[in-house]
C-alpha cells in the first residue's frame, strides 16, 4: 500500500492507494481541485464545505453524462454489429446465387461446346 499527499482547495491530504496507482490518484485529485477552483471563480468564497459539495455534484454529473454516453455508444456498436452481420449474410447469399448462376452458365457453355463439336464433326464427315 502506497501513500501520497494531494492538494485540494488549498489543503493537503495524505491518501492511501494501491501500489502503482499514485499517479492516477494524484491526477484525480488535481481534477477535483480544478473543479473547486472553477466554482470558486464563478461564485466567490461561499465556504469550503459548500464548494466541495458543489464540486462533488459537478463531478458526479460529468460521470453520469459519461456513463449515459457509454450506454448509448454501446447500443450503437451493437446496432452496427447487427447491421454488419446482416450485410455479411446478404453478401454470402448473393455470392452463393452468383456462383450458382455462373455454374449454370458454365454448363450451358459446355453443352453448347459439345453440340458445336458434334455439329462440326457431322459436317466434316459429310
Amino acid at each position: 500500500m502506497s501513500h501520497i499527499t494531494v492538494l485540494i482547495n488549498g489543503r493537503t491530504y495524505r491518501m492511501a492507494c494501491d501500489d502503482g496507482e499514485e499517479e492516477r490518484l494524484a491526477s484525480l485529485a488535481e481534477r477535483f481541485d480544478a473543479a473547486i477552483s472553477e466554482l470558486r471563480d464563478a461564485f466567490g468564497e461561499i465556504g469550503d464545505q459548500r464548494l466541495t459539495v458543489m464540486a462533488g455534484i459537478k463531478v458526479s454529473d460529468a460521470l453520469a453524462e459519461a456513463e449515459r454516453r457509454i450506454v448509448a455508444l454501446n447500443a450503437e456498436v451493437e446496432s452496427l454489429k447487427e447491421s454488419r452481420d446482416a450485410l455479411l449474410q446478404h453478401q454470402h447469399e448473393r455470392e452463393g446465387a452468383i456462383a450458382d448462376r455462373v455454374g449454370g452458365v458454365a454448363q450451358q457453355i459446355d453443352a453448347f461446346a459439345k453440340s458445336l463439336n458434334t455439329s462440326v464433326r457431322t459436317d466434316h464427315d459429310e
